[in-house]
């Protein structure tokens, strides 16, 4: 058992029943010229996440703790996006901008697109694990819970994007299926104003979980 230093009180974690959730770490919502950035959103943050993530995925994989990435895409005929009866059919952004803009259809997050793909430099290992979703929690309609229960995981470290939506909605279902969400708040890039990614830090710091830093889980797992 090992204490990570976080908000509002430390956390006493064992490593292998740990695991590091990666969220969305993909081009769409990091790259220049993927979703994001098609859309008008400032990516400029994401620069530091994926830089961050080049250093901390071999530190947490060196320290036994597992690598669970969530990879957001949708089947090329969109039948698992949901119709006009589904919520998602009008509010997700890569179906909107493949509805609204012609010339992107059938680009945005599909499956075996650029878009939909981990960046590069980042992908994942023998070892991890990788779990497609499509919708903003990793846990609707994926193999997830019965994953990490499986494996008799409890604490969950969440890094990746959006904080404010994927992050802070797969986190949010964590925390009601009794695990432990804990924010690496450096380690997540979000979508919108500042005051987004405040409200999802205040909300796991105070209600939801827990907040940590990347200089903290290099200090738990000895890589400094």
């Amino acid at each position: 058992m090992t204490t990570l230093h976080a908000r509002p009180d430390p956390v006493t974690l064992d490593r292998d029943r740990t695991a590091l959730i990666v969220v969305d770490m993909q081009n769409a919502f990091a790259t220049q010229g993927g979703m994001f950035d098609l859309a008008g959103h400032d990516i400029s943050g994401a620069v530091e996440v994926v830089a961050l993530h080049k250093r901390l995925l071999p530190v947490v994989r060196n320290a036994g703790v597992q690598v669970i990435y969530l990879q957001m895409s949708f089947k090329p005929d969109l039948s698992d996006a949901g119709g006009p009866d589904s919520p998602a059919f009008h509010k997700e952004l890569a179906l909107r901008l493949m509805r609204e803009r012609p010339e992107l259809a059938g680009t945005l997050l599909i499956d075996g697109s650029w878009d939909a793909q981990i960046i590069d430099g980042i992908q994942p290992q023998d070892g991890d694990i990788v779990i497609r979703k499509s919708r903003y929690n990793g846990f609707t309609g994926t193999e997830l819970d019965a994953i990490l229960k499986a494996r008799g995981i409890r604490h969950l470290l969440f890094s990746g994007i959006a904080t404010n939506i994927c992050v802070e909605s797969t986190a949010r279902n964590a925390f009601f299926n009794e695990f432990w969400p804990i924010l690496i708040e450096d380690a997540m890039n979000h979508a919108g104003p500042e005051f987004t990614r405040q409200a999802t830090l205040w909300n796991f710091e105070n209600v939801l979980g827990w907040v940590t830093d990347s200089a903290s889980v290099f200090d738990l797992f000895g890589a400094r």
